[in-house]
């Protein structure tokens, strides 16, 4: 595995481990929230939207960085194509973005 997958893979565990831990943290729930908190049996899954937001911020950043590399590589073999192949590629990293914002919004709002 390369180091970046090991970067990822540990972000991942230890933003999944520290989710629980901050639940822990909170002070104890009041009477109208210990229905709530016993139907999820203890656990606060508010945690868990951070790493959603994490996860669609890595895998954006992903996705334009090799958007990026192809369109430089592809200039560089063909210098005449430049504009066609720059315009498509802020088009492209554009839907990214969009679909970024829509999931982070998505997970801010539960």
């Amino acid at each position: 595995m390369n180091k970046f997958a090991k970067l990822v893979a540990l972000t991942f565990v230890f933003a999944l481990f520290c989710a629980p831990l901050a639940a822990l943290a909170q002070d104890a729930p009041a009477a109208s929230e210990a229905a709530a908190v016993a139907e999820n049996a203890g656990f606060d899954f508010s945690g868990l939207y951070g790493v959603g937001c994490g996860l669609a911020l890595i895998g954006a950043g992903i996705g334009i960085g090799r958007i990026g590399a192809s369109a430089v590589e592809a200039m560089a073999r063909q210098p005449e194509a430049a504009g066609k192949i720059q315009t498509a590629m802020i088009i492209a990293a554009a839907l990214v973005e969009g679909v970024t914002f829509f999931a982070l919004i998505v997970c801010m709002l539960k």
